[in-house]
């Protein structure tokens, strides 16, 4: 599998609802950062289901390095 395409070096805080499904990109690709778009096709990468427990600020990741895909464990800080 390749390497994602770092889509920034940060976090993107997202204000969820609780119950609904989010699907992160994790090729780094999409338009529709930090959500899938498509981009992945011809690709090793799938989308990541984030499925919000509770309604409130989420940060994901957009580097795509994250061990806690698909949310934000701060590892940008070392790319």
């Amino acid at each position: 599998m390749s390497d994602p395409v770092i889509a920034q070096k940060e976090p993107i805080a997202v204000e969820v609802q609780e119950g609904k499904s989010y699907w992160w990109c994790a090729c780094g690709k999409s338009q529709k950062q930090p959500f899938c778009d498509g981009s992945h096709k011809g690709t090793d990468f799938v989308p990541t289901e984030y499925k919000a427990e509770k309604g409130g600020k989420v940060f994901f990741c957009g580097c795509k390095h994250s061990g806690k895909q698909p949310l934000c464990d701060g590892s940008h800080a070392n790319l």
